[in-house]
């Protein structure tokens, strides 16, 4: 009896765990985090300023990267702070205001890396944050969840291209309704 229950709470808090990380992972990095990430990283004025990170100290890289790092998450665990006392809005404001940042965070641990792992610590935190990562995505409790997910996420998409060949494809009528108020209020404004 007592084994079943620490089983299902072991069980319970790996669910936790995966579908926090994949909040994380799939909805917030993929979703919005990783392009922004992208603009980032393909603005030329960054790629000059990779070059010229070669150059800096690892003490000085290790500071900014380290006060950045807690500024995005201050943000986050106070945006959650935020949403879970109710003020939904405010949290959810100040988490996509950490999104921006913590895009640019990541930048410059990937351009600086190399000077970061010298510092055995980190790179030893880095390795055990790693590790978690791996272990979290090799449970069969992940696994199923990113199977469930992808069907979930092919439903979505067959139902949205069924409502846009419906109501949004050339010849529909809810198409040609908006373009004939489109035109009428186009003409209302040019007289």
């Amino acid at each position: 009896m007592l084994l079943k229950i620490k089983n299902r709470i072991i069980s319970l808090l790996q669910l936790l765990l995966v579908l926090i990380f994949i909040i994380f992972e799939e909805l917030i990095w993929e979703g919005i985090a990783k392009p922004i990430y992208d603009a980032v990283h393909s603005l030329k004025i960054l790629q000059k300023i990779e070059v010229k990170l070669q150059r800096v100290n690892p003490f000085v890289i290790l500071v900014f990267f380290v006060v950045l790092l807690a500024v995005v998450e201050t943000f986050g665990i106070y945006a959650g702070m935020l949403f879970l006392s109710g003020r939904v809005i405010m949290g959810l404001s100040l988490y996509l205001m950490k999104i921006p940042i913590a895009a640019f965070t990541f930048w410059l641990f990937r351009a600086t890396e190399e000077k970061l792992m010298q510092f055995g610590w980190f790179k030893w935190i880095y390795e055990r944050i790693m590790q978690g990562i791996d272990w979290l995505k090799s449970l069969q409790i992940y696994k199923d969840t990113m199977v469930r997910l992808e069907k979930l996420k092919e439903t979505l998409k067959r139902f949205r291209n069924k409502v846009k060949e419906r109501y949004f494809k050339e010849e529909s009528p809810l198409v040609k309704k908006l373009k004939k108020y489109y035109r009428h209020l186009k003409d209302s404004l040019d007289k």
